[in-house]
């Protein structure tokens, strides 16, 4: 992976905060992404909570959805 401490920062206010945007749909998708293929693996919430860095509670409430999506296909 690229280092992204390398990636120049828009100076004006509207190219930034459009970035902004496009980075937080994209750290949504893969997040998403990445939790899925989790759960299609057998891993548990309190696995994919602690690789994420957050509570297992706040993983489900966020993310459950995506395991409810697979379930009815």
């Amino acid at each position: 992976m690229d280092d992204l401490r390398k990636i120049t920062i828009p100076t004006d206010p509207d190219e930034a905060l459009a970035a902004v945007v496009a980075l937080r749909r994209l750290a949504d998708r893969i997040e998403r992404e990445a939790v899925r293929s989790a759960l299609q693996q057998g891993w548990s919430w309190s696995r994919i909570a602690q690789a994420l860095g957050i509570t297992k509670q706040a993983a489900h409430k966020r993310l459950s959805d995506v395991a409810e999506s697979d379930s009815s296909t």
